[in-house]
């Protein structure tokens, strides 16, 4: 058997394949990398702006995100100083900038309060240069932190995407998933999401929670329906080190892959459309308005503890962990930095050629659009199937197509992305997942 045939036969979901290199493969770099001189080498002409606010009322059991529950009011306001700080400095790197995209996320944003939130967008216009009409704008809110307050705030500044984790409508399956959540707040929110009509609502839902059955799964599915959201996010469940469910190591029977598969074809029977593994969106879906982003060439400004910023050749944050005592020292540094500190990179993971070629590759071939060869040989100035000739075996397995211009995953394809993204990871990066020290 191959590595890959042998990868598949371990299973669909093994690990969640969503960017490339993964944040456990970063590490203390040799020296720190001046941001002034890393940007210089950028387009910067259309950047995604991404803000992370590492706060939230409750620490979910699957989450593994970098992001600290039930703050002190202390730390949140020392924290949000501190982001300001952070933007004057980085902004001071930048130079002559434009921004396609900004999304707010966390953690939960809407934990802080409508002021809070625009003193934030006031930095974003004032600091970062941000043109709050003339770009989408994304940011994520929990259920149990919507108000029609904090909604106003949103609406007024141009915000036209609102992304919810609702996860299941089943009460039983939430409290299991350490995260409990009365049904009627959820469907409270989504109602109020509604009311203040912003363009494109997102609901994201997970399958393979403990208790789950496909008649709660298809409950949940219908529920979210009812308010006819633009986009819809199929998760599946991962169980990770140190998170609440990771630490209680409770069997379970995986039945993930036929959870996803019923979920793919109900939405698909309902008009939605297959982006990715993940992403399914209604046809009825507005296009935002905004310059061109293309994720594989264009970099983003992360902004925030937690937050990741990419270029070409190098990725870059501050530290990362999962447990409490951890999280807490990181912030507690990221509060206490210099300005100095937020104009150079010392934590990340250096890109080279090899990996600069893979991370295009996984991000075009994870889509239901396929991998653009063309687009690569522009980009590389050499041929994919040269560089990485052991894409040929995704035709070989029946996992994908090549037409004249694009290799596309079909759908058996498309449902193995998680394991055919880290089969696509370089050893390199994997050597550095697997001796990472979760923490």
């Amino acid at each position: 058997m191959s590595r890959l045939q042998t990868m598949l036969s371990a299973g669909t979901y093994q690990t969640y394949a969503y960017a490339y290199p993964h944040k456990t493969a970063y590490r203390p770099l040799d020296r720190r990398y001046s941001l002034t001189d890393l940007w210089a080498q950028e387009n910067r002409g259309a950047l995604f702006l991404y803000v992370h606010i590492p706060f939230c009322e409750m620490r979910c059991g699957f989450c593994n995100l970098f992001t600290q529950h039930q703050p002190q009011s202390e730390v949140m306001a020392a924290y949000l100083t501190t982001l300001t700080r952070q933007a004057k400095a980085v902004k001071a790197c930048l130079g002559n900038i434009q921004f396609a995209r900004l999304a707010i996320g966390g953690g939960t944003p809407t934990l802080l309060e409508p002021a809070d939130l625009l003193c934030l967008f006031e930095l974003m216009t004032d600091t970062m240069g941000v043109d709050l009409e003339a770009i989408p704008i994304s940011v994520e809110v929990s259920p149990g932190t919507v108000t029609p307050e904090k909604l106003a705030c949103l609406r007024s500044r141009h915000v036209n995407r609102i992304s919810i984790g609702i996860q299941s409508f089943v009460e039983a399956e939430t409290a299991a998933a350490g995260r409990p959540q009365p049904t009627a707040t959820a469907m409270q929110a989504l109602q109020q999401i509604r009311d203040w009509d912003f363009p494109l609502l997102n609901i994201d839902l997970i399958y393979g929670l403990s208790g789950q059955t496909l008649d709660t799964w298809r409950y949940s599915l219908e529920t979210a329906l009812q308010f006819t959201p633009e986009e819809v996010y199929l998760y599946p469940l991962y169980v990770r080190p140190l998170t609440g469910l990771g630490r209680a190591a409770k069997s379970w029977q995986d039945e993930r892959l036929s959870y996803y598969r019923y979920g793919r074809d109900w939405l698909l029977a309902q008009g939605y459309q297959q982006v990715s593994m993940r992403m399914f969106r209604s046809p009825l879906a507005p296009h935002l308005e905004g310059p061109v982003y293309c994720c594989q060439d264009d970099g983003m400004v992360g902004l925030g503890c937690g937050a990741r910023s990419y270029t070409q050749s190098l990725h870059y944050a501050s530290d990362y962990a999962v447990g409490a005592s951890r999280i807490a020292e990181i912030l507690k540094a990221y509060i206490d930095s210099a300005d100095s500190a937020f104009q150079s990179a010392g934590y990340g993971f250096v890109l080279d050629a090899n990996d600069q070629r893979r991370r295009y590759v996984i991000q075009s071939l994870l889509q239901t659009e396929g991998l653009d060869l063309r687009g690569y040989q522009h980009r590389f100035q050499s041929q994919v199937l040269t560089d990485l000739p052991e894409l040929t075996e995704l035709l070989g397995l029946g996992l994908a197509e090549q037409t004249e211009t694009h290799l596309i995953l079909n759908p058996a394809g498309l449902e193995q992305s998680d394991t055919l993204g880290a089969w696509l990871y370089s050893q390199k990066v994997q050597h550095l997942m697997e001796t990472y020290a979760w923490s």
